[in-house]
């Protein structure tokens, strides 16, 4: 068994509806032949430079040898702790990948002071760093690096034999990385980030951190005879077909619930986030992935308009619209393809993400133009209180903001929780999630910040304007400057979230913003404060 999907109800209905056209214009092979035209005219120069991936695993067997000789040499070095910097795509695949094998790989994918001091702090003597950044102009990306630069110079240690580059040829970064004289690992430029699992950025951390990449990759080579074939039977045609053509009373089912049900991978929901929600969020359609447990409420309440997923298991008799089971591998090519012939359907580029680039623009203007941050409405129990697109006034309560926020959700909504927040010790506050879940009875989301912005980010902007958004901002006392720059992480982080919640209430979202330097004790008032609504 390479790939299993099977479908059932609406979804059933939506691959005996779609999936003969699909074969009968051959669009799964004419994917594999880098056919740039499948998405139309106005995609069709985005996508003549963005279809490297459909053969990324067989291009990364290559590098398999040069990578574990570099491991075993580290390793013969007492080198054994890898930290990876990166967002977004140089990041979700090799966190997955790490997991499902169960070896180590500190991921730094954060601006919060203390997770980015912590990274840097421990156990310098045996670490070694991947920065991995596309552009090679991504600014926490390039803040990072220049930090362990810093604490490796401090220590005594030579940089250059500590840090290696992934990048596409001619980045910033890239250039940068020959003139300071790293070692560079080139990607395939044409291939865009959310798609670059298979390719160097998914691979070179990965496979330095004790992951086994060569069956995982020759997972995929198997399944691209499969995925590649003009079948009704090709499973990544099912699921692209269940995906953008499911309908209920209310509609196309325009959210997705993602669970987990059995099987070795670990946190493939958070990697298939952002390769759906940034491919096929904009102009305002698109898909909501929500990534669930067997036990969120979600599952209860049962949304009209959510296609329910499994992953992994046995996909016969299932009670899930949706039911996938694969290697992981070939899971990898399943969704890309999937989600490739889905945007199709939608009507949509899945190689632009033109509003991930707004907050990052908004982002800069804020933190080039010293912008001093809004004053709150008030504050309560050490939380200050602020808003847009709320009609909120000064003498309100945490409970009339969380109240108001709740109930701007209407029946086709969701929330989304956006925590800016150290996420190795604050992972409580996801449990807010499944609170918000349970009183909305709506599809909740929750991001860490700011590595949703090069995820889920895009949607959130793009897509449907359904969303209200509660934004979770830890402030500490002591800034950490970032070296030869003039902000340091604390504010950085903050014009992150004020950028995205100025560009999210020009599109007319609105935002909640909670901030707080008591992490555990604004969880526990915020908490109780739900539970009383």
């Amino acid at each position: 068994m390479i790939l299993e999907v099977a479908t059932r109800g609406a979804s059933a209905r939506a691959v005996a509806s779609v999936v003969p056209q699909l074969v009968k214009e051959k669009i799964a092979s004419r994917i594999f032949s880098k056919d740039a035209t499948v998405w139309g005219e106005q995609a069709e120069a985005e996508a003549s430079i963005r279809l490297g991936w459909v053969d990324a695993a067989n291009e990364s067997l290559g590098l398999i040898p040069e990578l574990q000789a570099l491991r075993d040499e580290l390793r013969e070095k007492g080198l054994t702790r890898i930290v990876l910097c990166g967002m977004g795509g140089s990041s979700l695949a090799p966190e997955v990948f790490a997991a499902t094998a169960g070896v180590d790989l500190v991921v730094l994918d954060s601006t919060y002071p203390a997770q980015v001091l912590s990274a840097v702090s421990n156990d310098i003597e045996h670490t070694v760093v991947v920065v991995s950044s596309k552009s090679g102009a991504t600014v926490e990306t390039d803040s990072q690096k220049r930090m362990f630069e810093q604490s490796f110079d401090r220590a005594g240690i030579s940089r250059i034999e500590r840090i290696f580059i992934v990048t596409d040829p001619n980045s910033p970064m890239h250039k940068q990385a020959v003139l300071d004289g790293y070692r560079v690992f080139l990607a395939n430029p044409n291939v865009g980030g959310r798609f670059s699992a298979l390719t160097a950025f998914g691979i070179v951390p990965s496979v330095l951190a004790g992951v086994e990449m060569e069956p995982i990759l020759q997972d995929a080579v198997l399944a691209t005879e499969l995925i590649s074939r003009d079948d009704p039977n090709n499973p990544a045609l099912i699921l692209a077909a269940a995906l953008a053509r499911s309908e209920s009373a209310v509609g196309f089912k325009d959210k997705l619930g993602l669970v987990t049900v059995s099987g070795p991978i670990v946190g493939f929901g958070n990697w298939l986030e952002q390769l759906i929600a940034e491919s096929t969020g904009k102009i305002g359609c698109g898909i909501l992935p929500v990534v669930l447990e067997s036990s969120s409420p979600e599952l209860l309440s049962s949304p009209e308009d959510m296609v329910t997923v499994s992953l992994g298991g046995d996909v016969t008799g299932s009670d899930f619209d949706v039911s996938v089971a694969g290697g992981l591998g070939a899971q990898i090519l399943l969704w890309e393809v999937a989600i490739a012939v889905a945007a199709r359907l939608l009507g949509v580029n899945p190689f632009d993400q033109p509003d991930v680039e707004s907050a990052k623009s908004a982002s800069r203007n804020f933190l080039e133009s010293r912008s001093q941050q809004e004053g709150p409405l008030f504050t309560e129990s050490g939380i200050s209180v602020s808003v847009k697109t709320l009609n909120l006034s000064s003498g309100s309560s945490l409970k009339e903001a969380l109240g108001l926020l709740l109930e701007a959700v209407d029946f086709r909504g969701y929330t989304s929780i956006h925590a800016y927040l150290d996420r190795d010790r604050d992972m409580a506050f996801e449990s807010l999630r499944g609170v918000i879940a349970m009183k909305t009875s709506r599809p909740t989301t929750f991001g860490w910040g700011p590595r949703f912005l090069h995820s889920t980010g895009q949607y959130h902007k793009g897509g449907p304007a359904q969303g209200v958004f509660l934004q979770l901002i830890g402030e500490t006392s002591d800034e950490l400057l970032v070296p030869n720059r003039n902000f340091g992480f604390q504010e950085l982080m903050n014009s992150q979230a004020a950028g995205d919640a100025n560009v999210l209430a020009a599109v007319g979202r609105p935002v909640l913003t909670l901030r707080f330097q008591d992490a555990a004790g604004a969880l526990l008032v915020i908490s109780n404060t739900l539970n009383e609504l």
